[in-house]
């Protein structure tokens, strides 16, 4: 029997490490999931156990080679952004990956921004609020001034996803995705790197910039391509963009729920910056404006809460489904840009009066649809986006879809059910590099949400 031609895709997220193996209609035909404990940095502050990701990036794809019935034609990866590996010359890690949640020193803070024209000036260059660690470039600056003799060892710099590919291949590289993902190392209004990574000695750190569709050659084995790796949510983009033309935006959900609009390449405005907005960059390196919500994160703390104080288990919310009688009951204290997650407090005194799991469940998804509405909002402004698609795992809740639908009316809602949006998108960058077939055009299996009752708030 003749092997299946493959593609592996490498999935690193901040909670699950994914393997999924793609035929030549970009089904899965193969997966595995994987998760490790955190462990701590030098300070004590939680981070990614990087030793355990290196090995099992090795022992997946021993497995997979293992499997006669496949044949693997290449291999990329995508993983979350703000995230940096730093190499030695010999490319061993010489510091741990610090978490993007770890806190930035004030006094490094304000030494940065006031050298470098101020908190609003900058953000406005690098298409990002001031976000700490998050900005991952700023990481390589507190390494220089805090710990100067291991910046000395530094080689490379990598994000996240090209220091998987680097394991592969040998190569070091940058992506475009990566470095426009809220860095502060990318001037979106000159479209090169900013002048402080140049007058820091930032830039003798940071590998070449590559393009998001190269492939390059294994250090082992033979007759397969190796792509260089892309931000987790650009790489989500790609079916949608492959399969859709007219004006949308997007709704990635999962720890994060990022609205991301590619009709709208608008410069940031002040207001816009000072709550979350900013832009992320295609693989084909054209800006996308964006808005981040911390939903999913959110939902998470949440549902512990709901799960103690209701004695439920903790997946229970899954068989909540909207409800128009609770809706209709709750409606009339739901105003736009009020928040319920005090409500949601172990120790409330209004939580303590609600009866039931579902309706203080149903109060949790209305503060979270009502935050959301107002972060999407932003991308939305001046473009003629017609529908959105919400993919991740906000997309299979009855209640926030609902929700969303009630809150958009003049918009088309959609639930977008496909097989892993990144892992997908991954696979697609580099598709001429492994598969002769056409773009399927059937991606995305879309389920509308439309507005059945008077439900405007």
């Amino acid at each position: 029997m003749k092997a299946l031609p493959v593609i592996a895709i490498y999935d690193v997220g901040k909670t699950n490490k994914k393997l999924f193996l793609f035929d030549e209609q970009y089904k899965i035909v193969f997966e595995k999931s994987a998760k490790f404990n955190e462990i701590t940095d030098e300070d004590g502050d939680a981070c990614e156990n990087q030793e355990s990701l290196r090995l099992s990036v090795f022992d997946s794809l021993r497995e997979i080679f293992r499997k006669k019935e496949f044949e693997i034609k290449a291999i990329n990866f995508s993983a979350y952004g703000a995230s940096l590996v730093n190499i030695d010359d010999e490319g061993l890690p010489v510091t741990p990956l610090y978490s993007y949640l770890k806190e930035y020193p004030a006094e490094l803070h304000n030494r940065f921004y006031n050298t470098y024209g101020g908190e609003i000036a900058f953000s406005h260059q690098a298409a990002s609020p001031i976000l700490g660690s998050l900005n991952s470039g700023m990481q390589l600056y507190r390494l220089k001034y805090e710990r100067p003799e291991v910046f000395a060892k530094v080689k490379y710099a990598l994000h996240l996803p090209q220091y998987i590919s680097y394991l592969i291949t040998g190569v070091p590289c940058s992506d475009i995705t990566s470095i426009g993902c809220h860095t502060n190392l990318w001037d979106f209004q000159k479209n090169q790197y900013h002048e402080w990574v140049f007058k820091e000695g930032i830039a003798e750190k940071l590998a070449p910039i590559l393009p998001g569709d190269e492939v390059l050659t294994a250090a082992f084995g033979n007759n397969y391509s190796v792509g260089i790796g892309l931000h987790d949510s650009s790489a989500a983009m790609i079916p949608y963009l492959v399969n859709f033309h007219e004006p949308f935006v997007l709704i990635s959900t999962g720890t994060w729920c990022i609205s991301l609009n590619p009709f709208n390449d608008t410069p940031l405005t002040t207001e816009e910056l000072a709550n979350d907005c900013l832009c992320y960059l295609t693989y084909q390196g054209k800006p996308v404006k964006a808005s981040r919500l911390f939903a999913g994160y959110d939902h998470e703390q949440q549902i512990k809460i709901l799960s103690q104080r209701f004695d439920k288990p903790m997946h229970y919310y899954k068989n909540v489904q909207f409800d128009i009688g609770i809706y209709s009951k709750l409606q009339s204290d739901w105003q736009q840009g009020d928040n319920f997650r005090q409500l949601l407090s172990t120790d409330d005194k209004e939580l303590s009066a609600i009866d039931n799991y579902e309706e203080a469940y149903h109060r949790l998804m209305m503060d979270i649809a009502a935050r959301q509405l107002k972060s999407t909002q932003y991308v939305l402004q001046g473009t003629k986006v017609k529908r959105i698609f919400v993919d991740g795992g906000f997309s299979k809740n009855s209640l926030y879809m609902n929700l969303l639908a009630i809150l958009f009316p003049d918009i088309e809602v959609y639930a977008a059910s496909m097989a892993q949006a990144t892992a997908v998108g991954t696979a697609l960058s580099i598709h001429k590099a492994w598969n002769s077939k056409a773009l399927p055009n059937d991606l995305i299996e879309l389920k509308y949400y439309s507005v059945t009752h008077d439900a405007a708030i």
